[in-house]
């Protein structure tokens, strides 16, 4: 089985494209099932990062899922919290019959996708994402958390087991925030009223358990895990390697697994430093083709710091300024009060800059503090006269 989750086909990263990176993720998805000869792909939530996804997405996804279905393996599709059910689970029973398994409704958690090997059945359970306020309601939850919604989810999925014959495996995908884990910025929050996490005893007996939804791999035991994202969707995610799980599950359960790294189309790095060091650190040559998150710590300012950091890190996408020996957050600012409010405008940008205005931006911030000061009403007669 190879374990695969959180694509978000459609996202950008601060604003850059990401289509044709997830491509090559993709292609060397179908790459795996051919040479490690997998029998079954499990694509455990937010197939899109986006419940409308754009055209583009749509087409990445539909190409995805047709070189899946004329593979060798069988392919077991989750939605997720980014997911529209609706748009994604759309024509999945005539899609059925191509060997690719889409599974977006809650009520249909306790039927399995049955498969069979040497050993004898493996029965593949597939948990959309459960919102807790849609279920709460039509399952008669008792608590308005993930927990209870999940729990109802896996007592349907073990009222079907008990029904199967003595030596049947078991298979869960699950979109949720399993209790023990490492969140990173770049996931949604779930959280319904505060109570977001789910016990990993919920999935206590089955077989293997496929997780979705956190963006970092993570290992809760041999038989429950995250496979994480296949690429960083956010600078927090700089040290992760992304991947996919490869199981073997044998008579008994779980005989073995390895973590497959993806591709890495480009890497992430954090800098931090003054702006001429971050310039002419030769160390610092491995990143110039990354995508960068630069801090600078210059007590002053630097003007065209962006411009200068991609004349050598083209590829910078986030700057931050923290100043060495600038006050903590929380420090009381220089009274305003008696000040003007071109005094104001002054003192503002020396302490946000550490330098103070030139004496050309001082003329243009006093001629705004006095625009600002005209009278609305004067303005409106004047646009409705030239009307």
């Amino acid at each position: 089985m190879l374990h695969t989750s959180d694509w978000h086909l459609g996202r950008s990263f601060h604003r850059e494209g990401m289509l044709e990176h997830q491509r090559v993720f993709l292609d060397h998805l179908l790459d795996v099932v051919e040479t490690r000869d997998v029998d079954l792909v499990l694509v455990s939530g937010d197939v899109y990062d986006r419940a409308l996804p754009s055209v583009d997405a749509v087409r990445l996804a539909d190409d995805a899922f047709a070189r899946l279905a004329a593979s060798r393996a069988r392919v077991v599709v989750t939605s997720g919290n980014h997911d529209s059910a609706l748009r994604l689970g759309f024509g999945s029973r005539l899609i059925d019959a191509a060997g690719v398994h889409i599974r977006t409704d809650a009520s249909t958690v306790g039927t399995p996708v049955e498969l069979a090997d040497e050993h004898g059945p493996v029965l593949v359970y597939g948990l959309p994402y459960l919102d807790p306020d849609a279920l709460r309601v039509p399952w008669d939850l008792e608590r308005r958390s993930h927990e209870a919604a999940v729990a109802e989810a896996m007592r349907r999925v073990r009222a079907d087991l008990a029904q199967r014959p003595d030596g049947s495996r078991s298979v869960v995908l699950a979109h949720a925030f399993v209790a023990g884990c490492a969140p990173s910025d770049s996931e949604r929050d779930i959280s319904v009223g505060g109570v977001s996490m789910v016990s990993s005893s919920l999935f206590d007996g089955i077989d293997y358990t496929a997780l979705g939804h956190l963006h970092g791999a993570q290992q809760l035991s041999a038989t429950v895990r995250y496979s994480g994202s296949p690429l960083a969707y956010s600078f927090s995610e700089a040290g992760h390697v992304k991947g996919s799980w490869l199981i073997e599950l044998g008579s008994a359960g779980v005989s073995d697994s390895e973590f497959v790294p993806a591709p890495v189309p480009r890497p992430l790095a954090r800098l931090r430093g003054s702006l001429d060091e971050l310039l002419g650190d030769p160390d610092l040559s491995v990143h110039e083709g990354s995508w960068v998150q630069a801090t600078l710590t210059d007590a002053v300012r630097p003007l065209r710091a962006m411009d200068r950091l991609r004349e050598r890190f083209p590829h910078t996408l986030v700057l931050a300024f923290a100043p060495e020996g600038a006050p903590l957050p929380g420090t009381p600012r220089l009274p305003t009060a008696g000040l003007g409010d071109h005094e104001i405008a002054l003192a503002f940008v020396e302490e946000l800059r550490g330098a103070p205005a030139t004496a050309d931006e001082s003329v243009l911030l006093r001629e705004a503090c006095e625009a600002s000061r005209d009278d609305p009403a004067d303005a409106l007669v004047s646009s409705g006269a030239d009307a």
